[in-house]
């Protein structure tokens, strides 16, 4: 490997370290795997996205909706605005 320095903008670099602790891995990790798919094209594919759109659909067949009356979006919204969503 060779070493290389960037310079990120303070939201890229949380969003960075956010992935990376969900994935307990490095951010260098992320940031390498990202480039690899950005540079195999993969982050443009329509067609992939698509496929994995229709194969997904029909997944949760077991798991029920729930009952939603006309006030729930509003009280939803409400409270991610609260949480600062």
């Amino acid at each position: 490997m060779q070493r290389t320095n960037i310079y990120l903008e303070p939201e890229q670099c949380a969003a960075l370290d956010r992935i990376a602790a969900e994935e307990g891995t490095s951010r260098a990790e992320v940031i390498r795997r990202l480039l690899a798919r950005a540079l195999e094209g993969g982050d443009h594919d329509l067609d992939v996205d698509l496929d994995a759109i229709r194969s997904s659909f029909g997944a949760l067949t077991d798991v029920e909706p729930d009952e939603r009356g006309p006030d729930e979006r509003q009280r939803h919204l409400d409270r991610m605005w609260k949480l600062g969503a």
